[in-house]
């Protein structure tokens, strides 16, 4: 399959246009022009690797990352005893009942250019960079640590978001100054490590490790940072059982992450990333589904 999106099966939503289609989501705006202040974003249940759109998708997987992003957002607005982060929700507006519960209706936000990265843990590419150079996206780590390792501290890596079709890319807080403003660049960096710490800190009580996450801002009307797009869910977040990365005895059994990661190690192993990549067998389809439902439930329960 190519590495365009399809066409969504909910193209044709009464009162809402559809604008746009992602590898995962789906954007619509409303019909009537009068009310440009508000976007619908569909979460589908597709699912992606190395840059290709898979089949088949993953049943219930975007309700599941709807309904993980929705609590989240009712945490972070202060249902959690902490202080209220301003989100793109509209209050009290329901999406299509064709799309009900993997859609939200959310304001219009002039998004900012910066993909906000927290990295509580040493994995991944920035593990791959440490070895070769003892830094994580140019910042330098002390010497020792592993695969899995839990940082000195949470760092905040921004990314620059690439225009539609090329990749992000990371960059230091000092060229996000140049891209934002000093002052913008400050809160941004801010608000993720708060976010961070607070999610983290929700995460440990129920057994898990947010090892690194993402998020987005923008602006609104009265020039406040919002946060928007999905939040804390498997698809911008890497969780991990903390029982097994503590007591594992292999970085697979340490750091078996609550995403789609069973398809990705299956795709590795049975393409060599030319031509259409194979369909994924149903039995990989079903872990990666209860792997998804099973963070949704651990951290709502």
């Amino acid at each position: 399959m190519s590495t365009d999106a399809p066409a969504p099966a909910s193209a044709d939503l009464p009162g809402w246009r559809h604008v746009y289609s992602g590898k995962v989501r789906d954007l619509y705006v409303p019909a009537d022009a009068a009310d440009a202040d508000r976007m619908l974003v569909v979460a589908s249940d597709r699912v992606s690797a190395f840059d290709h759109v898979l089949s088949p998708g993953i049943p219930g997987k975007g309700e599941l990352l709807t309904r993980l992003s929705m609590w989240w957002f009712d945490r972070l607005a202060g249902a959690d005893g902490g202080p209220r982060i301003p989100n793109h929700l509209v209050d009290g507006a329901e999406p299509p009942a064709a799309v009900a519960g993997r859609a939200m209706v959310v304001r219009s936000l002039d998004m900012l250019p910066i993909e906000c990265v927290v990295r509580g843990y040493l994995t991944g590419s920035g593990y791959q960079e440490y070895v070769a150079s003892g830094t994580v996206c140019g910042i330098p780590l002390p010497a020792g640590l592993a695969d899995g390792d839990r940082l000195p501290e949470p760092l905040y890596t921004p990314a620059y978001k690439a225009p539609l079709g090329e990749h992000d890319e990371n960059i230091t807080f000092e060229q996000s100054v140049e891209l934002v403003g000093e002052d913008r660049a400050a809160e941004l960096r801010n608000a993720s490590l708060a976010i961070y710490a607070r999610a983290a800190a929700t995460a440990e009580a129920a057994g898990l490790i947010l090892a690194d996450t993402k998020f987005e801002f923008g602006i609104d009307a009265e020039g406040t940072l919002t946060l928007a797009d999905e939040v804390l869910t498997s698809d911008s977040s890497r969780y991990w059982d903390a029982a097994a990365w503590r007591d594992g005895s292999t970085p697979a059994e340490r750091m078996a992450s609550f995403d789609k990661q069973i398809v990705r190690n299956w795709l590795a192993a049975h393409w060599d990333k030319t031509g259409t990549p194979p369909e994924l067998p149903a039995e990989i389809v079903e872990r990666t589904a209860a792997r998804y439902r099973e963070l949704l439930d651990r951290l709502t329960a």
